[in-house]
C-alpha cells in the first residue's frame, strides 16, 4: 500500500505546484505585457481618475446619460454582490419586475404604452453587471438624451454608432453599445461644445 500512497500524494504535491503555481505565474508573465489594460482590469480613467471599467456596468439615472439594464446586483451594480435574480419566466415576481420595469422605460423614454421595450432594458442580466445594452435599446433612449443635453438627435446617433461594438469575431454574441465609454463621450462632448 506504501508503493501507492507515495506516489499518489507526490503527484497530487507536483501537480498542485505546476498547475497551481508555475503555469498561473508564466499565464501572468506573458499576459501583463502583451494585454495590459486587461490584466489591470480594463480600467477608464478621465483626468488621471479611475471612473470605472469597460467590463463592469454602472447605474445611470440622469436624464442626461443613457440608462444601463436593470441589476440584481445587491443596491444595483455592486461588484461584491454580483448575481441575477435567479427567477423563472413563470414566477410572479419575474412578471411583475417586467410589467414594472417596461412602465418605468416608457415613461422616463416618453413612449407610448404599445410601443415594445427590448428584453434588456426590462430584464436582468445573469451577473447584474452588464455594461452594455443593445443598439435598439440605445435607439428608444436617444431623444431623451439628446432633450436633456440640447443637442441634435443626430449627433447622439452618431456617438451611438461609434460605441456599438459588434459581434465578438464577427458570430459571437449580438452587437452591443458600451453605455459607461457613452455617457463618457457625451460629458467630453459638452466641455468641447
Amino acid at each position: 500500500m506504501t508503493r501507492q500512497v507515495r506516489p499518489a500524494i507526490l503527484s497530487v504535491l507536483i501537480l498542485t505546484l505546476i498547475c497551481g503555481g508555475i503555469f498561473p505565474l508564466l499565464l501572468f508573465a506573458i499576459g501583463a505585457p502583451l494585454f495590459s489594460s486587461q490584466t489591470h482590469g480594463s480600467l477608464l480613467t478621465r483626468g488621471g481618475v479611475v471612473v470605472g471599467s469597460r467590463l463592469i456596468g454602472q447605474e445611470f439615472s440622469s436624464d442626461r446619460y443613457f440608462h444601463s439594464r436593470p441589476s440584481a446586483a445587491g443596491n444595483g451594480y455592486d461588484g461584491t454582490a454580483s448575481g441575477g435574480s435567479n427567477f423563472g419566466p413563470y414566477h410572479p415576481k419575474f412578471a411583475s419586475d417586467i410589467r414594472q420595469f417596461a412602465d418605468q422605460y416608457r415613461k422616463e423614454n416618453g413612449l407610448a404604452a404599445d410601443v415594445p421595450v427590448p428584453i434588456d432594458a426590462v430584464t436582468r442580466s445573469a451577473s447584474g453587471l452588464d455594461p452594455h445594452i443593445s443598439p435598439q435599446d440605445a435607439a428608444l433612449q436617444i431623444p431623451r438624451v439628446a432633450r436633456a443635453r440640447g443637442l441634435d438627435r443626430n449627433v447622439v446617433r452618431s456617438l451611438v454608432e461609434r460605441y456599438t461594438e459588434g459581434r465578438q469575431f464577427g458570430i459571437l454574441g449580438s452587437p452591443r453599445v458600451a453605455v459607461l465609454e457613452l455617457n463618457l463621450a457625451l460629458d467630453q462632448m459638452g466641455r468641447t461644445h
